[in-house]
């Protein structure tokens, strides 16, 4: 039996090839994904190993939550200094410094930092070219900024940091060890020791850490517990390494989240290759009816019979694994390769490793994979009499009732699941409802590809290769069902996704036409290291006096703590101006001016925390002792200003940064909002960072990210659509195995190749396109329900993607026609006489 097993399968080597193709996408998608962060994870350990080579033990200001630490002084360098075992310590200076490029707009990284320094000269940084800064206006650029920018020796280069724009002369280059230009693609500059604690930390003779060397001899931990010891507990003490070790664990934990999504589009892959397996093998089954008839005749158990389809899941499952090991080790080494260089990481790769669970991952998904699709097939098969043998046909189609039934079971468990997931915002209860419903769909499309497929084919029936075509995608229900739900697995995510994303742009719309009543607004492109963009308060001033301009206010931004609950507030400029422009409602009190002791709040958050107007609250800001607030007034529920405390104008100096980092102004009736803006944008000249925009204009930029995350979403579902696609093409390659003979007597009655081509194109195409009906309705109903479930966070209208989906049906055409194209082509080169005696 293992012999004929084994013979049977190398006999049919294309059966072979299409059936571990599928399986060998999914699981090149988990290898790679775990070779990739492998990679990647020790890549950045020797990164920060590196940075801080040189750094025996640093010493920084404790962080208590909710507050700014203060700056550490002379006097702690002192103190340090007079440790036994330290041989040096110098005082670091860091924070935030923005470069501006010739066009006059700041340099933007791809996530890398943006950062200046005091140039100590003791440091990992060397000289390149040129030399140190001297003087107030001087500083030296890192190699990675120099060439990103243009800048040279000589050149003028602007920067922002807690200050507006100021220009300064750079007298030189710095590079790190072994002559790179930058440790992970940052934009770096140094200043001189004053300049940098003015401009980065806000005063003089104050520092963000001190580095400490240690003698010969002295351990780091011991010069670590030393200086502990001496300073006392309000202050930060850790060994270089350990900087190192927190700096790589914070990495490699974005980079988990990273994998997880990876091995989720895996897994998507995967549950679509398990359909085409298991369609794979169901006409595997039917092709081999005769043969297995057959050996059931000759002796065979079923037990045997089972185990002969197993073993060709094994054979194929193995061989899966092995390519698809090694084609995710491809993938894996060439994003490595991708991540490092793209943006200006010039990250060096730590060798490309094969970690061990990417190996175990790969044979025990591959082959499980396939072996599990492979049972329903192979029980099926266990069942043939032996008198199938003595049959012409033996694959009487079988009543749709009992899988009907179960199918309907399974996917009202999975809406179930759902729903309960939406209510307790249980992410594995959504998931698992999502795969449950898929599932379910899956095993009810049989009884709706009948009506269904007889439908669309209509369509395209108007020759008689086009009516053949369209019933021969209709006389096999199940294969149909299971060829076209792989492809509906794929286009209901991509589907239900931009439901939610287009809902959530109608809703921003919505919001903006009917609560935002402002008609300029003013605000930063993004963050900034952390904070957002900021300006002057005095700039505000000269916009309420722009030719023009009716009214206008803003407010400064930053977490506060109440109790051990972080939130957000914001100290607002002019409440009755926010009132008109927000159309805020009062809920309870009136709207009015805050005092110094007094917040407002949204009904919501009222509601939550059990306050009402009169109730007390003590928030610590980020600087200065706890303080009390009175609640003035609650605005009724409202889109704008979800979850946020408005404080009065005053409070701002409590925050980390008092400048105002949002401003809105309302235009005079009958004056061109369009000419205010080109009066109000140059008193932003000196701030490449905030831009100036109208109401639309604002509406379109804030959306423009979901139309990032639809396309990182589509591209990265396009594996699965690819493995639906390799499905219609093998359903249909083993299809025309299978009717071979049939072929050949239509060949022989007079059907030319093209006839025959157009035949197998049209039931490629029908399938197809039934796939992607299929998956546009559930798609819109996960959509529908995933929108009803985020009204509360802001989601309140549903929009349909109607052009979207129209494209997707039009591609899924296109895909048909593709997938067509190679069994068509064999279907037309069969020899006549041998098609006509083929068994």
């Amino acid at each position: 039996m293992l012999k004929a097993t084994l013979k049977s399968l190398l006999s049919r080597k294309l059966r072979l090839v299409l059936s571990a193709l599928a399986v060998v996408l999914g699981v090149m998608f988990v290898s790679g994904s775990f070779v990739l962060t492998d990679t990647l994870q020790r890549s950045f350990t020797d990164l920060f190993s590196s940075a801080f080579a040189n750094v025996d033990v640093s010493v920084s200001p404790k962080k208590e939550k909710g507050k700014q630490p203060e700056p550490l002084t002379p006097a702690d360098i002192s103190e340090v200094k007079a440790v036994p075992g330290v041989a040096s310590a110098v005082g670091e200076v860091e924070g935030s410094a923005r470069p501006i490029g010739k066009n006059g707009k700041v340099i933007t990284t791809s996530g890398s930092p943006r950062f200046g320094f005091n140039w100590t000269g003791g440091g990992q940084e060397k000289i390149r070219e040129g030399r140190a800064p001297q003087a107030e206006d001087e500083v030296v650029v890192g190699g990675y900024l120099a060439s990103t920018g243009g800048f040279r020796v000589g050149d003028d280069i602007a920067l922002l940091t807690l200050e507006p724009k100021k220009t300064f002369k750079i007298t030189g280059v710095y590079e790190y060890a072994g002559g790179r230009d930058s440790l992970g693609g940052e934009l770096s500059v140094a200043f001189t020791e004053p300049v940098a604690q003015q401009l980065l930390l806000g005063k003089k003779d104050v520092y963000s850490s001190i580095t400490v060397t240690a003698a010969n001899g002295q351990s780091d931990e011991a010069l670590r517990d030393s200086v502990a010891a001496a300073l006392g507990s309000g202050y930060e003490v850790k060994t270089g390494e350990t900087l190192a070790k927190e700096q790589a664990d914070q990495i490699n934990e974005g980079l988990k989240f990273f994998n997880y999504v990876l091995l989720g589009f895996a897994g998507i892959a995967l549950f679509v290759g398990i359909f085409i397996i298991l369609n794979t093998f169901s006409i595997i089954v039917a092709q081999r009816t005769r043969e297995l008839a057959l050996l059931r005749s000759m002796g065979a158990s079923r037990g045997q019979v089972i185990g002969s389809v197993v073993l060709e899941a094994l054979v194929i499952g193995l061989i899966a694994s092995v390519v698809g090991l090694g084609a995710g080790i491809g993938v894996g080494a060439l994003l490595a390769t991708i991540f490092s260089s793209v943006g200006g990481t010039s990250l060096q790769l730590a060798g490309i490793g094969v970690p061990m669970s990417a190996v175990i991952s790969s044979f025990a998904v591959g082959m499980v994979v396939t072996v599990v699709a492979a049972v329903m097939p192979a029980l099926r098969a266990s069942r043939i009499a032996p008198v199938a043998a003595m049959r012409e046909a033996a694959t009487p189609d079988r009543p749709l009732t009992k899988i009907t039934i179960i199918g309907a079971l399974v996917a009202a468990a999975g809406g179930t699941a759902l729903g309960f997931g939406f209510n307790s915002a249980s992410l594995p209860l959504v998931f698992g409802g999502i795969l449950v419903a898929f599932v379910g769909v899956a095993l009810l499309t049989p009884v709706l590809s009948k009506p269904m497929v007889s439908l669309i084919g209509r369509l395209l029936s108007w020759s008689m290769p086009g009516l053949l075509g369209r019933r021969n995608s209709a006389r096999n229900p199940r294969r149909t069902a299971i060829t076209a739900a792989a492809l509906m697995v794929g286009i209901s995510l991509i589907t239900g996704v931009s439901v939610v994303l287009t809902s959530a742009t109608k809703s921003i719309e919505k919001l903006a036409a009917g609560q935002l009543q402002t008609d300029l607004i003013i605000s930063g492109e993004g963050q900034v290291e952390g904070s957002p963009a900021t300006f002057k308060r005095e700039v505000l001033a000269e916009v309420e006096k722009t030719d023009g301009v009716s009214s206008a206010f803003g407010w400064a931004s930053d977490g506060v703590l109440q109790g051990d609950d972080q939130m957000f507030a914001v100290a607002v400029t002019d409440v009755p101006a926010m009132r008109t422009m927000f159309a805020l409602k009062p809920k309870s009190g009136d709207i009015a001016p805050l005092r110094d002791d007094q917040v407002a709040l949204p009904e919501d958050l009222a509601a939550e925390k059990g306050w009402s107007v009169g109730s007390t609250l003590t928030l610590q800001l980020a600087k200065g002792e706890p303080r009390t607030f009175t609640v003035r007034f609650i605005w009724a529920k409202t889109q704008v200003l979800q979850g946020a405390l408005v404080l009065p104008e005053s409070a701002s100096s409590g925050f980390r940064s008092d400048r105002i980092g949002q401003a809105f102004a309302q235009v005079r009736p009958g004056v061109p909002v369009a000419d205010v803006q080109k009066r109000v944008e140059p008193l932003f000249a000196d701030n490449p960072e905030i831009t100036v925009q109208d109401r639309s204009a604002f509406v379109k930029q804030t959306t423009s990210q979901f139309d990032t995350v639809l396309l990182m979403i589509q591209i990265l579902l396009a594996l699965a659509i690819l493995i639906a696609v390799l499905g219609v093409i093998n359903t249909l390659a083993l299809s025309v195995i299978e009717r071979t003979r049939e072929l050949g007597l239509l060949r022989a009655i007079g059907m030319r190749r093209s006839q025959v081509m157009r035949m197998i194109t049209v039931e490629s195409v029908v399938i197809s396109v039934f796939g992607a009906v299929l998956g546009l309705a559930v798609g819109l109903a996960l959509g529908v329900a995933t929108v009803q479930a985020l009204k509360d966070q802001g989601i309140s209208e549903l929009g349909f993607p109607w052009v979207t989906m129209a494209q997707y049906l039009v591609v899924a055409a296109f895909v048909g026609v593709v997938a067509a194209i190679l069994p068509a082509i064999r279907a037309a080169r069969l020899n006549v006489l041998d098609a006509i005696a083929y068994e």
